[in-house]
């Protein structure tokens, strides 16, 4: 990914010699678009508005037309109550400055004064009712595109998940796509707004006298280049400061943060850490007050060749008007409009900034929608009640961007009752084997029969309720004990199956809940009021009852006691045993447990290579064997090394 921040300018000046820095930090992923916004002049920006315009009323009308026709068609009511309300102000000014006593010139205003005031007055209401359609449409706009980004990442394949790629497509579209999309239609109402503003001054004042255009147009556009201008340096100064500015975060997050607190003062690191947060800060520091001296000039000489260009417009209306080409009414009148044209200016120019930089992250959204949706498994139709055997092919599976297979050419058979053990050192394929068995990946090569028909012919979501996985690596969610345990089966009410208590039970963790400050309803977040933490343990029996139950006719357990006590491992594992409607595919590296598996297949570099009961693979010798006597070695009193066979 090309780096955001630009080369440093001539005149800033490198970090002092002899101090200690960070390391160059990563560009965020939520910065890719940084260079392009950086290197894109305000024309160009302005030859892509009518797509982007398109594309933010789209995406506002699709999700509610009533409030993007009220948002936008409010908007250019008021633009028509400004005209006309300039036009009235040219009334009122002309019978005030009219000949003739104070009292008739006044009466005579009255009518103008009336349309006039009946036009703010209105202009006022529609705006507000405009502004109360935006701030409508805004949370709809947001609630639908999230929900339809999160309805899609919890629908496609695991596989997804293991491509670089698409994991930081998915985080951009999450971070900046999401955030954008609310902001895409609020700039794009925000530039309709300014837009028809000016063409509403500007019409009125080509009613009141043609040549008071041009004169409207000359002064108000230094004033436009100058809001471009400091924009524009604004951005450019923030993206080559960005990098700075994520190490003063990242070194203030370290010096306060409950988990890093112990380290840094066991090992004094304390002085370290605000020798580079003063480092970072100074050089911040000097950073805004260069790009606050740059500001002023560039605003100083903006308001400079501004007020020559206004006193240019009173020159020419002086001379208007004393030629008699434009009645003093009309004078008032435009410089009243010089005043709300820049207003309206100034607010396009800022929402055409703003709109392209949100077109550019909302296009992530949805290009990563459509990668995404081409990664969601269709599966097949057929129903699935159970099984009484599952029969694995020649199975292959290679990650993405890897040269080797993770499981290659595997053929096995899993049959209801039985407790099948996976062996094998760490990266044999074991947890990968037992996944596919389990659904969660597709094979990219052989196939997966359930009582003799091909997996990816049956109903995904008829198969997935009959499998639960015990895992080595759980998620601490911040719901309740007895939420955390009911996930399992979150949509079990009262039909057949374990209780909450009973799978606590058979997973030893009944007693650990009930000794929490409010029993099976403690909150397991310390996040929130009367939150509390458990173990690493404890969470290991919370993830093992959730497992139990789901009362799954296939239960993976991938390491499921490896944070467990001698107590609690015991009584899983003796549980596991005692359910013989169910096939278990268990995976540990405790062989002790897996003694008494119906059969143990040993994994090596992706390939099954032994198989058999534990009698049988002691006797054949080979890994299992070798790695079954490592570990006994360890229990025999006053031996280091295993016994001779």
């Amino acid at each position: 990914m090309a780096g955001v921040i630009r080369p440093r300018p001539p005149s800033e000046p490198e970090e002092p010699v002899g101090e200690t820095t960070l390391p160059e930090l990563v560009d965020p992923h939520w910065m890719h678009r940084a260079t392009e916004l950086a290197h894109t002049g305000f024309w160009s920006v302005a030859r892509r508005l009518p797509a982007l315009i398109r594309e933010a009323i789209s995406l506002a009308w699709a999700t509610s037309r009533r409030d993007t026709a009220a948002s936008l068609g409010l908007n250019v009511a008021a633009g028509v109550l400004t005209t006309l309300g300039l036009l009235a102000t040219t009334g009122v000014l002309h019978q005030l400055f009219a000949a003739g006593p104070t009292p008739d010139r006044i009466r005579a205003a009255l009518p103008a004064l009336a349309v006039a005031a009946a036009a703010v007055a209105g202009r006022g209401a529609l705006t507000i009712a405009a502004g109360w359609a935006q701030a409508r449409l805004v949370p709809q706009i947001n609630f639908t595109v999230e929900r339809r980004l999160f309805e899609t990442t919890s629908a496609v394949e695991l596989a997804a998940f293991d491509d670089a790629g698409f994991a930081e497509e998915m985080d951009r579209a999450r971070d900046r796509g999401l955030a954008e999309a609310g902001s895409l239609v609020n700039d794009t109402v925000n530039l309709v707004t300014g837009v028809v503003g000016v063409i509403a001054t500007a019409t009125a004042v080509t009613i009141i006298h043609p040549l008071l255009l041009p004169c409207l147009v000359v002064a108000a556009a230094p004033e436009a280049v100058t809001a471009v201008r400091m924009a524009r340096r604004q951005h450019v100064d923030w993206l080559a400061r960005i990098t700075r500015r994520r190490r003063k975060w990242m070194l203030g997050d370290l010096m306060a943060n409950r988990h890093t607190a112990a380290e840094i003062r066991v090992y004094q690191m304390r002085d370290f850490l605000l020798s580079e947060y003063h480092l970072m800060t100074r050089l911040e520091t000097r950073a805004e007050l260069r790009l606050a001296r740059a500001q002023t000039v560039t605003r100083a000489i903006g308001l400079s060749i501004t007020g020559v260009a206004t006193f240019g417009l009173y020159v020419v209306l002086g001379a208007l008007l004393v030629g008699g080409v434009v009645a003093l009414a009309a004078a008032a009148t435009a410089l009243l409009a010089l005043q709300s044209a820049r207003t309206s200016l100034r607010t396009a120019v800022f929402a055409t900034n703003s709109l392209y930089e949100d077109a550019l992250y909302y296009q992530d959204y949805r290009d990563f929608l459509d990668r995404a949706t081409r990664r969601i498994p269709a599966g097949g139709h057929l129903p699935v009640a159970g099984f009484t055997r599952i029969d694995v092919e020649r199975v292959s599976l290679r990650y993405p961007d890897t040269d080797t297979a993770a499981v290659d050419e595997v053929s096995l058979t899993v049959r209801r009752g039985e407790v099948i053990a996976l062996v094998g050192e760490n990266g044999s394929g074991k947890t990968t084997l037992a996944k596919l068995i389990a659904g969660l990946y597709r094979p990219t090569g052989g196939t997966i029969r359930w009582d003799g028909v091909d997996a990816a012919e049956l109903d995904p979501r008829q198969t997935a309720a009959q499998v639960a996985v015990m895992s080595q690596d759980w998620w601490k969610f911040p719901f309740t004990a007895r939420q955390n345990i009911r996930a399992g089966r979150h949509d079990r009410a009262g039909g057949p199956g374990p209780s909450v208590e009973t799978a606590a039970r058979d997973a030893a963790a009944h007693d650990m809940i009930s000794e929490l400050p409010f029993g099976y309803d403690t909150l397991l977040d310390r996040q929130f009021k009367n939150g509390q933490d458990l173990s690493g343990g404890q969470w290991q029996r919370l993830v093992a009852a959730r497992g139990l139950y789901r009362d799954a006719r296939l239960l993976i357990c991938d390491e499921p006691s490896a944070a467990l006590d001698a107590r609690a491992e015991h009584a899983l594992f003796q549980h596991l045993r005692r359910h013989p409607d169910r096939a278990v595919v268990l995976i540990t590296h405790r062989l002790a447990n897996v003694r008494h598996a119906d059969r143990i297949l040993v994994m090596d570099h992706g390939r099954l290579v032994q198989s058999g009961d534990h009698d049988t693979l002691m006797a054949q010798g080979g890994l299992y064997r070798e790695l079954f006597e490592l570990q006994a070695a360890g229990y025999l009193a006053g031996s280091a090394e295993p016994a001779d066979g």
